[in-house]
Parts: structure tokens; C-alpha cells; sequence
């Protein structure tokens, strides 16, 4: 234990723990803002959908190369250039004169944050034991959470009273400033080295295993829910909710901050469970099946008149999204382990992110159809539950994969 979370350890979680919240931050940052922009731009809900899936295009298509990538470059070379690229991508949303201009900027920003998780994977996997990986994972997607809290709630005061090109601006502006302690303070000596080569898996040999399939189409399923909710709780709690921006802003930071706490403790209670002798594959499983499938009370929060009703189905929803994540990204890690971990992270990535090209669209679809987000909410509780089933039958013994050699 003391080995895993001493002195440099903790500095390393605590730059990908900002990172996190950071990246979730900017991404998030067009949802925040889209009631604005859709006001200003004349844009109905499936153009809107559109604009808000761009980000999503590049960032899927771009998770195998960042994959491999990671696998073979120094990790903090490689993460530090894609977090440039997507902060410049953030700052100059704020300075388009037009949809195509801002179409693009959302584009660039996909590819530069397409090496964040491959880059987290690698660097827990090559610092981090087995039953230690819940609580650096719970850090990360704690970070997940929080930054859409902190993006929501400060987002939309920005917003409500300067407009949503300052918003922009800012996010972009404030991400540059985190490269510096990370060039000076960031892991090395994480890539690679050459006597290891031949525990390090060609892309076929890890999309040949049902293991694997197991964890690309089970994540697949939870990334369409929370994408679907990233994208579109702003557009829903001022429009169907019809609440102002800044109201907007706090109620939606809200769910975040549950999500985070449940990350965190579900990442610290899973490790203490498997260091006291429990079994990996079972507790990991217990805790991302179990994520999944309560996340579903989600459906709901469209149904009920009363606000405060609505929100606490949403909280409880966001809350199991928290228990799923602490635990998701340890079953890959293990199963990759760190010859692997970053080309298995890229390609369950894509897979997982092809939700997220979708998510924004189809509800926008959905919304402009019925005029109702009840199926916008239904849909989502049903790919729950089918990703539950893919980490519980698809996904065999959590332990390290025994690679062919190369």
C-alpha cells in the first residue's frame, strides 16, 4: 500500500485527477452553453445535436491511434500534447464567427482529449498493483464528475452575464496553465521498454477475445447514458424544467457532485474489499453491474411534475453512474495489464465513444419527434441494463490476460 500511494504517486493522481476535471469541464463546456448559442445561432433541437456531437467524431475515430501511441511513446509527451491541442480548440470557440467555424473547434478539441484515457490507463497500470487500481480509478472519474459540476454551475453564471463566447474563452485560457506543473511534475519512464515488447498484443489478438468484447459493448452502453445526460440536462432543466441559466447552472452541477462522492467511496470501499481477500472478478462485476442497473431510476425524473422529485431520481442516477466508473476501468486495466492497457483503453474507447457521436443526435432526434424527453431518458435506462448482462456473462475471470508472445 505504501509502495502504490506514496509522495510521487499521490503528485501523479493529483495532475490526471485535474486533468479529469479539466477535460470534462471543456467538453461539457457547449452544453452549458448551448441554450444560448442555439438562441443566438437560430438553431432547432437536431441541429443543435449535431453541433453538440462533432466533438465525439474526431474523438472516437482518433482513441486507437492515441492508444497506440500510449503503448509506445512516453506517456507524459504524448498526454501533454493532446491537452494543448484541446485547450487552443476550448479558447478559440470563443472567437468563431460562425457554426462551421464553431463545428470545428469542437472537432480539434475531440482529437486532443483522445488520448486521455489511454494516458490514465497506462500510467495506473504501471504504478498501480491490482487491488490497488479502484481508488486512483475513483480519483479520475471523481474528476469526471466534478468538472461537469464546476463547468455547469460557474458556466452558466459566465454565460447568464456575459455570454457564451467569454465561457469559451476562459475554459481555454485556464487549461494552458495546467501544463506547466505537469512537464514539471508528470510521470516518466512509463513507455515502454524493449526487453517487454513481446508482452504487448497487436490490436487483433485483444478484439479476439470475448473478455474484451465484454467490456467495449458494456461501456458502450454506459457512455450513451451519461453522454446523453452531459450533452442535454442543460437544454432539458431550462427548457422542459423551464429554469433561468443561472438557476440551470446550480441544479445541474448538483448530480455531478453526487457521482463523485460514489466514486470515490466505491473505489476505496472495492480496494479495501479485495485487500482483505475478496475476489477481483466478483467485486469488480458487483460494482458495475450494480452501477448500471440502479442508474436506471433515471427514467423517471421526465415523469414527475415536481422538480425536486425529478432531481433526486437524477441524483440517484448520477450517483450509480459514480459506483459503475470507480470500478469499470479497473476490470480493463487488469485484464490488459501494462503491455496492453493502452491500445485495449483506445479500442474500447472508439467503440464506447460511437455512443457519444450518437447520443446527442438521436436525442435531439427524439425531442424534435415527440416534443417530450421521456424516451430521451427511456432509452438510455434500456442500454443500462444490457451493459450490466455484457460485464456479467461476456466478461470471464477479472485477472491479468496471459499474452501470445511476439
Amino acid at each position: 500500500m505504501k509502495s502504490a500511494f506514496a509522495g510521487r504517486h499521490w503528485i501523479i493522481l493529483g495532475l490526471l485527477f485535474l486533468a479529469a476535471v479539466i477535460n470534462y469541464i471543456d467538453r461539457g463546456s457547449l452544453s452549458v452553453a448551448a441554450p444560448a448559442v442555439a438562441a443566438q445561432l437560430s438553431l432547432n433541437p437536431m441541429q443543435m445535436g449535431v453541433l453538440l456531437s462533432a466533438f465525439f467524431w474526431s474523438y472516437s475515430a482518433l482513441q486507437i491511434v492515441a492508444g497506440w501511441l500510449t503503448d509506445r511513446l512516453r506517456v507524459d509527451w504524448v498526454f501533454g500534447a493532446g491537452f494543448a491541442i484541446w485547450s487552443i480548440a476550448t479558447l478559440s470557440a470563443g472567437f468563431v464567427g460562425s457554426v462551421g467555424a464553431l463545428l470545428a473547434c469542437r472537432v480539434l478539441l475531440g482529437a486532443g482529449e483522445s488520448v486521455a484515457f489511454p494516458c490514465y490507463s497506462k500510467v495506473i497500470t504501471a504504478n498501480f498493483p491490482i487491488e490497488n487500481r479502484g481508488v486512483p480509478n475513483a480519483l479520475i472519474e471523481a474528476g469526471t464528475k466534478i468538472g461537469p459540476a464546476v463547468g455547469t454551475l460557474l458556466g452558466g453564471m459566465l454565460v447568464a452575464r456575459y455570454g457564451w463566447r467569454v465561457l469559451f474563452v476562459a475554459l481555454g485560457a485556464g487549461s494552458l496553465v495546467w501544463l506547466a506543473p505537469w512537464l514539471a511534475w508528470g510521470p516518466r519512464g512509463t513507455a515502454p521498454q524493449p526487453a517487454h515488447r513481446g508482452e504487448s498484443p497487436g490490436m487483433l489478438e485483444i478484439v479476439g477475445r470475448r473478455d474484451a468484447w465484454g467490456t467495449f459493448l458494456g461501456n458502450a452502453c454506459y457512455t450513451y447514458s451519461y453522454y446523453f445526460l452531459l450533452t442535454w440536462l442543460p437544454s432539458y432543466l431550462v427548457h422542459e424544467r423551464h429554469q433561468s441559466l443561472q438557476n440551470m447552472g446550480i441544479l445541474g452541477s448538483i448530480p455531478y457532485l453526487g457521482a463523485a462522492l460514489a466514486a470515490l467511496v466505491s473505489g476505496w470501499l472495492s480496494d479495501a474489499w479485495i485487500r482483505r481477500g475478496g475476489s477481483p472478478t466478483r467485486i469488480r462485476k458487483t460494482f458495475v453491474a450494480a452501477g448500471l442497473l440502479l442508474s436506471t431510476v433515471m427514467v423517471g425524473a421526465p415523469m414527475v411534475s415536481d422538480l425536486r422529485v425529478s432531481m433526486v431520481l437524477l441524483c440517484v442516477g448520477y450517483a450509480a453512474f459514480g459506483i459503475f466508473a470507480s470500478n469499470h476501468w479497473a476490470i480493463t486495466q487488469t485484464l490488459a495489464g501494462t503491455g496492453a492497457a493502452g491500445t485495449w483503453t483506445g479500442i474500447q474507447n472508439t467503440i464506447g465513444n460511437l455512443s457519444g457521436v450518437v447520443a446527442p443526435v438521436a436525442t435531439g432526434f427524439i425531442i424534435t419527434r415527440t416534443g417530450s424527453y421521456f424516451w430521451a431518458f427511456a432509452s438510455p435506462a434500456i442500454l443500462a441494463v444490457a451493459g450490466a448482462g455484457c460485464y456479467l456473462f461476456l466478461v470471464g475471470k477479472v485477472a491479468p490476460v496471459q499474452w501470445r508472445e511476439h
